[in-house]
Formats: structure tokens, sequence, C-alpha cells
């Protein structure tokens, strides 16, 4: 039986963190299930995405280490991982702060679905992150045309 590992996240602009993380996480399991937030979970958590949800998850299920995306459920975002996906693992990035690895084993177990979390490692990388880059942009674009 196939080990299911399951990695979260936003992937609006991306970078040479979110490769890390997801080869990181299908380490875990033989299929790994990424689920893609929604428009509205991103602007509720982080503000406007640069690319739709739809466009997010075609980018990401180009990705090698990725077998399938999903985009994830407004309202609670532990149903589609209960409901659909019933992973053995979930794989959560260093800098992933909505749940410790314990309470979200334990809010899994509440309903009935034993899941190994895992938390990976933070990756040492100046620019592995899309605020990183967009500030980085930005100051590029300022210093270049803020004398014209």
């Amino acid at each position: 039986m196939p080990v299911k590992v399951v990695a979260t996240g936003v992937f609006d602009i991306i970078h040479i963190g979110h490769a890390h993380f997801l080869n990181a996480a299908k380490v875990h399991g033989d299929h790994l299930t990424v689920i893609v937030a929604n428009d509205a979970t991103v602007r509720k958590m982080k503000g406007e995405p640069i690319l739709s949800d739809k466009r997010r998850s075609e980018v990401v299920s180009q990705l090698k280490p990725v077998d399938e995306v999903v985009i994830g459920r407004t309202g609670d975002m532990l149903d589609i991982i209960v409901e659909d996906i019933k992973p053995d693992v979930i794989a959560l990035g260093f800098d992933q702060r909505l749940f410790t690895t314990k309470e979200l084993a334990d809010k899994l177990l509440e309903r009935g679905l034993e899941v190994k979390v895992v938390r990976l490692e933070e990756m040492e990388q100046d620019l592995a992150g899309s605020r990183k880059i967009i500030s980085k942009i930005l100051k590029i674009y300022r210093k270049k045309y803020s004398s014209e």
C-alpha cells in the first residue's frame, strides 16, 4: 500500500524554497498530494495573491515530486484532508505555524484519522520566500527607475 503524503501552501511565486519543501515532503512517502490554498484563504491570511489558485495549482502540478494537486476549500481546511485525501503523513513547512505537529495530529485523530505529522527543516537561502522575492524586485525597480 503506497504511503500518502500531503503538503500545503500558497505557492504564489514558485521559488527554491518550494522545491526544497516539496522534495523533502516526498521523502516521507510514495504519493505526494499538494493542497494549494484557494484565493479566499490567501486573501485572508497573506493578502492578494499574484496568481489565481487555478494558475498556482497548474504550476505546482508540473513540479517533479508532485503526484497530485488539489485546490483547498473555503472554511475548515481539515475537511479536505479528512474527507478526500486521508493521508498517512502531513508535511509542514518550517514556517507553517497554524498548528504544532502535535496539535494537528490530535485534531485529525479527533476526526478519526491517525496521521503522522512532520515538520520539515528550514532551507538557508536568501530568496526562499515569495515576499522576499517581491521585496527584492521592488528594491531593484526603485533603484533603477527612481532617478528618471
